[in-house]
């Protein structure tokens, strides 16, 4: 016995009945394609589970039987190729699914995953590592599942801003007010560690701010006192903003001293490359008239396309900086001399408020000079590489008067620093 409604058809077979429908999509020969569902009893009940999937499909809320069987490991492969991201980030998210989404779920359709799959899953990943990693495994987790609404699933799985469960308070990082005799003796550091070129580069970073891969991409024509004459000028929408670098910033009366944010290095394909700052932060950064003369010194001192050359030359892009140079510069250590020691080294003493602390936490401690000082937030923000959001990130410009007065606060920090140390030596 067979009863049809509209695009829904039920068939007995026996004690149970079938029912069919419509799945609005049509063979390659033209026929409607149909999907089904069968076990049921009760022919009304049959009936209304067809009429129900003609309303999602209508509705756009339908997951086929054949996409609510695709593999998540199908799935996580069509992720993978639909991503446009910058290098760094497309390359931590497939950090993120190979080493830790993929082999968890390898098994699974994407429709097994409900709420307490991913309970599970985020449990198993706060058991394996650590909760920073964990965090952003599953952010990773999230987007999959996000995207797979509503074709392969009706609803994510994913929660967000629960309050069940046992509260764990968000764990802070330390840190202690950056002061500028820290930073001397950072620079100090670096100096024993890798020439003037590493105590001009700790110097650098506590006056602009800048991320560590700005600072490793940094080469002669992007620096003073070169820039902004040297700009090789590559874009041709840009040529105002050219025009304007060389009337507001340099070497001459009149002039600011600034560094040009044009890219980062980043190693992608085995080898160091330019990018693009993060965010896409391109900035001019005024500098202090002491770092400015550090900076020409140290260009005059060496021949490396790159501003702070690695100790055996090169980018510090391409050296295993955070293990190789900072913990030693940060955390101190032995002399290095006696025979069979290619280039001796003395004692680098530890820094007591950077011992086992990031090198980004000097960029943190330039933005705490920048708030204290009292410039604008619009100042702070763009001179950080942030965007300033809201209607003072549309109205809002960085003017002459605000970088001047930027140049004078971080000056007068230096010179105090030199006053306190020459009242200590006398």
């Amino acid at each position: 016995m067979r009863r049809v409604h509209q695009h829904v058809h039920v068939e007995w077979r026996g004690s149970t009945c079938r029912v069919k429908w419509w799945s609005g999509d049509l063979h390659e020969n033209g026929r409607k394609r149909y999907e089904s569902k069968g076990g049921f009893t009760d022919e009304e009940e049959a009936t209304q589970h067809g009429l129900d999937k003609l309303y999602e499909i209508r509705h756009g809320t339908h997951v086929s039987n054949r996409d609510g069987a695709t593999l998540m490991s199908d799935w996580l492969d069509d992720w993978l190729d639909s991503l446009d991201h910058a290098h760094l980030t497309e390359k931590g998210y497939r950090s993120k699914v190979e080493k830790h989404i993929r082999p968890y779920f390898k098994r699974m359709t994407v429709a097994d995953i409900d709420v307490i799959a991913y309970r599970a899953f985020r449990k198993h990943v706060n058991s394996v590592v650590g909760p920073g990693t964990a965090k952003n495994v599953m952010m990773v987790l999230g987007m999959v599942l996000d995207d797979a609404v509503p074709r392969l699933i009706k609803v994510s799985p994913v929660e967000r801003n629960r309050k069940r469960g046992k509260y764990t308070k968000k764990a802070k990082e330390r840190k202690k007010d950056l002061a500028p005799e820290v930073v001397e003796r950072l620079a100090l550091n670096s100096e024993i560690f890798f020439g003037y070129s590493g105590y001009v580069f700790v110097w650098t970073m506590a006056m602009t701010g800048m991320r560590p891969a700005e600072l490793f991409a940094l080469t002669r024509e992007y620096c003073y006192p070169a820039w902004p004459a040297s700009d090789p000028r590559t874009d041709p929408d840009e040529v105002e903003r050219y025009d304007e670098d060389v009337e507001r910033y340099g070497k001459g009366e009149g002039l600011m001293p600034a560094i040009r944010v044009e890219r980062q290095v980043q190693h992608k394909d085995g080898k160091l490359q330019f990018f693009a700052p993060k965010y896409g932060s391109y900035r001019a950064l005024v500098i202090p008239p002491f770092l400015a003369e550090m900076l020409e010194k140290l260009l005059e001192s060496h021949d490396s396309k790159w501003v702070f050359p690695a100790k055996w030359g090169g980018s510090l892009g391409s050296v295993a900086f955070d293990t190789a140079y900072w913990r030693p510069i940060a955390d101190g250590a032995d002399a290095r001399q006696g025979p069979g020691v290619r280039k001796p080294r003395p004692a680098i003493p530890t820094v007591p408020t950077f011992k086992g602390k990031r090198l980004y936490l000097i960029r943190h401690g330039h933005k705490a000079w920048l708030d204290e000082d009292g410039h604008s937030e619009f100042a702070v923000e763009t001179r950080m590489g942030h965007e300033v959001r809201g209607m003072g990130g549309v109205y809002g410009s960085m003017t002459v008067a605000m970088e001047r007065a930027i140049m004078k606060s971080l000056q007068g920090r230096y010179d105090g620093l030199l006053e306190r140390l020459r009242k200590a030596k006398s």
